[in-house]
């Protein structure tokens, strides 16, 4: 299509249920967002508005019966699909901190232009703001209590962004550095800090158990709506976490278990990687429930593991001090 057209989207699908028994009696509505369908192809449907009902069929269908009909209707939108989606959840205990960071890799699944980009006329759009089926902007809804956002893509920072916090919610609304039309990527990180007690519970028992309640998806949401090729959640906890135990509601194909290594650690901390395909905005209502067990010895560990690293850095310079370099010898 060219840059101001409009976008028509194919819609196949099947006049009655898939089933695995005969059904006596069913009817089927398909409802679309607008009234503008220049094509209707199969099932002779009764038609009201935007409305059209198929059936109600009174005979019985056979089972694994299907009739096929195609309709086609305007939508001047953009269809945002993350082909790759990364975030990671980092938990501070010492600093009463939950760090989340997302990594996107996002196209626009509509209709491609026929002609080169305008850039003259795309800024001319913008001051009567015409639909249009590129990705002009994205909007993220967080939680509460959300501080130090950013936005940063493969050059850089970028500016285009803005974030409004209030008692109620908080919103960052990022513009991409370019409209993405229809066959277009664009990649990008964001990264927010909340506070740790909206989301971890310590439990009273021995063992020092912690449960961390974090929703599966949070990122852009958008009235058109954003489907997720593959997703890969990674939860960092405290070093010294361990017993680590798990539950959500969406649907996974793997989760893995390993270590994050970053500064002043000894060990490592325990990260678990759930992954999942072929996922939807439907996700965002789902929790991600980490149980793990946290000693209070375990706390101590960074402090001590500073207090060693300064007094081998004071003992090293203390003994170097001690040494004779001098050429001559002592009268």
């Amino acid at each position: 299509i060219s840059q101001a057209e409009k976008q028509y989207l194919l819609y196949t699908f099947s006049t009655t249920t898939p089933s695995a028994y005969s059904t006596l009696k069913q009817k089927t509505k398909l409802k679309l967002p607008n009234t503008d369908i220049p094509d209707v192809i199969g099932g002779n449907p009764d038609r009201q508005g935007s409305t059209f009902t198929y059936g109600p069929y009174n005979e019985v269908v056979p089972a694994g019966a299907s009739e096929e009909a195609t309709v086609r209707y305007e939508f001047t939108k953009p269809l945002i699909h993350a082909t790759h989606l990364e975030r990671d959840i980092e938990v501070s205990h010492w600093g009463g901190n939950l760090a989340v960071e997302e990594r996107y890799w996002l196209t626009n699944q509509g209709a491609s232009l026929k002609e080169n980009f305008n850039r003259v006329q795309w800024a001319a759009t913008q001051y009567y703001n015409p639909p249009t089926s590129a990705l002009r902007e994205l909007k993220v809804p967080l939680k509460q209590g959300s501080m130090n956002p950013y936005f940063t893509d493969d050059i850089g920072n970028v500016s285009t962004s803005r974030f409004r916090s209030s008692r109620k919610e908080a919103l960052l609304e990022l513009k991409p550095r370019y409209p993405v039309f229809g066959g277009w990527k664009y990649s990008f990180r964001i990264g927010w800090d909340a506070n740790l007690a909206s989301f971890l519970r310590k439990l009273h028992n021995p063992k020092g158990s912690h449960v961390l309640r974090v929703p599966f998806l949070e990122g852009p949401k958008m009235n058109e709506g954003i489907s997720y090729g593959k997703v890969e959640v990674r939860v960092i906890l405290p070093e010294g976490a361990r017993n680590v135990r798990w539950e959500t509601e969406v649907p996974l194909v793997s989760v893995e278990e390993g270590v994050h290594r970053t500064f002043l650690d000894t060990v490592g901390r325990t990260t678990v990687r759930f992954t999942a395909m072929n996922v939807v905005d439907e996700a965002r209502d789902k929790g991600l429930i980490v149980t793990y067990d946290y000693p209070f010895s375990a706390a101590f560990r960074k402090p001590i593991t500073i207090f060693l690293g300064v007094f081998a850095v004071f003992v090293t310079a203390w003994a170097i001090g001690r040494l004779d370099v001098s050429i001559g010898k002592q009268s």
